[in-house]
C-alpha cells in the first residue's frame, strides 16, 4: 500500500524547471531517503510534499488522499527541520506540548504522548530544560520529539544532522534508525550525505537537477549505478574511472585490455565509446591480485593511512586511481606492487549518453 504517492510534479519558480515531472511511490512504513548535491531540488521536493510549496502541475497523496492543495497542518505529516526552530523562551515539554495545546487537545493525552516521546528519544531529564541548556545533539532530539508528540502517520526529515558535529552526527543517525524501526512509520529523509544515505534508507533516490536519477536499495545502487552520476556520487573514496572503448570481449584504454569475461551487461553487449568505473575497495594488491583476471604492476605515488585501512594512490595507463589496502600494510611512497581487479565488479557507462551498459 502506498503510504506517498507523487504524479507528475512539476514545480517552477517563473522561467525555471525546479522540478520536472517528477514521480514517486513511497510504500507505507519505508524509509526513502532523498540524496543528491545541493541544488538538485531533495529539499524543494520534501516542501512539496509537506505543502510548505505550491506546485505548478501533478498531485500529491498521503494515505490514499489527495492533499494536492491541503494546509500543512491537514497532511497528516510531522516535519523535522535542519534548524531545531525551538522556542527559546518554552521550556522542552512546552516545545514539544505547543502545537498540541494550541490544536485543545486535552491535558492527558497531551502528557501521555509527551510522556512517551520522552522515553523513545531518551529526553525525559531534560523536559525542564530550556533550548539554551541543552547541546546541539539535545535540541534535535527535541526537535524529533515535537515531530514524534503529533503521532503523524509520515515524518519528514530536512537534513536533521547537517548542524552536528561528526560524533553527534553518528549517535543520532543509529537513533533515527531505531526510530523507524520501533515505530514502522513512514519516513522521508534528505540529505547530501551519502553515508547518511547507505545506512538508513529502505530506498535511495539519487537525485540530480530536479530529476531522480535512481530510485532502489542502497545495495543495488552502489552495485549497479545507472549512470555515471549515479556511480560517482555513491561511494567514499570515488570510483576510479577510466575512458576508452568496448571492443569485443575487452575494454581498451591507452594500450590497455581490461577482459570483459562475466560481466552483466544491461541487454545486449555493446562496442563503441564508453567510461570503466571500479571502486578503490574492489581493487586488491599483492598475492590476492596475482590470480586476478586484470592486474598490472604499479608505482605507489601517495599513501593515506587510515586506521583500519589505508588508501594508496597510483596510475594505470596515466589514469591516477585509489584503492584500498589493509590499515597495517607496510606500504611507502615509491614502492613497485601487483594491483588488479575483477572486471564482474565494474561498471560500464555509455560515454555520450553515460547510461550504464
Amino acid at each position: 500500500m502506498s503510504s506517498v504517492f507523487v504524479k507528475d510534479l512539476t514545480l517552477k519558480f517563473g522561467s525555471a524547471k525546479v522540478l520536472d515531472q517528477l514521480n514517486l511511490d513511497i510504500a507505507e512504513g519505508e524509509f526513502l531517503v532523498l540524496l543528491g548535491a545541493s541544488g538538485c531540488g531533495k529539499s524543494t521536493l520534501l516542501n512539496c510534499i509537506a505543502g510548505l510549496l505550491d506546485i505548478t502541475e501533478g498531485e500529491i497523496h498521503i494515505n490514499g488522499k489527495n492533499v494536492t492543495w491541503a494546509e500543512p497542518s491537514d497532511r497528516g505529516i510531522g516535519m523535522v527541520f535542519q534548524s531545531y526552530a525551538l522556542y527559546p523562551q518554552m521550556t522542552v515539554e512546552g516545545n514539544m506540548t505547543f502545537g498540541l495545546r494550541i490544536a485543545g487537545m486535552e491535558k492527558a493525552e497531551i502528557e501521555k504522548r509527551v510522556a512517551r516521546a520522552a522515553e523513545i528519544l531518551q529526553i525525559g531529564p531534560l523536559l525542564q530544560r530550556k533550548p539554551g541548556a541543552l547541546s546541539g545533539g539535545q535540541r534535535q532530539r527535541v526537535a524529533i520529539g515535537r515531530a514524534l508528540v503529533r503521532e503523524a502517520n509520515v515524518f519528514l526529515f530536512d537534513e536533521p544532522l547537517s548542524n552536528l558535529d561528526a560524533k553527534l552526527r553518528a549517535d543520532l543517525r543509529v537513533e533515527i534508525k531505531r526510530l523507524h524501526v520501533r515505530l514502522k512509520n513512514t519516513m522521508i529523509y534528505v540529505t547530501h550525505d551519502q553515508i547518511e544515505a547507505m545506512t538508513l534508507a529502505d530506498r535511495i533516490a539519487v537525485m540530480k537537477s530536479g530529476l531522480i536519477q535512481q530510485l532502489d536499495t542502497p545495495q543495488e545502487i552502489y552495485n549497479r549505478p545507472q549512470n555515471k552520476y549515479v556511480a560517482g556520487f555513491i561511494g567514499s573514496p570515488e570510483i576510479n574511472f577510466f575512458e576508452g572503448a568496448v571492443d569485443g570481449e575487452h575494454f581498451a584504454t591507452r594500450g590497455i585490455q581490461i577482459p570483459l569475461t562475466g560481466y552483466r551487461f544491461n541487454g545486449a553487449r555493446t562496442s563503441g565509446p564508453a567510461w570503466f568505473g571500479i571502486r578503490p575497495e574492489h581493487i586488491f594488491s599483492g598475492d590476492a591480485a596475482r590470480h586476478l583476471p586484470f592486474s598490472v604492476e604499479v608505482t605507489v605515488e601517495l599513501v593515506e593511512p587510515m586506521g583500519s585501512d589505508t588508501l594508496a594512490w597510483t596510475s594505470v595507463a596515466d589514469v591516477p586511481i585509489r584503492f584500498r589496502m589493509d590499515g597495517q600494510a607496510a606500504v611507502k611512497h615509491g614502492d613497485r606492487i601487483l594491483v588488479g581487479f575483477d572486471p564482474t565488479r565494474a561498471s560500464l557507462f555509455d560515454k555520450q549518453s553515460e547510461k550504464r551498459l
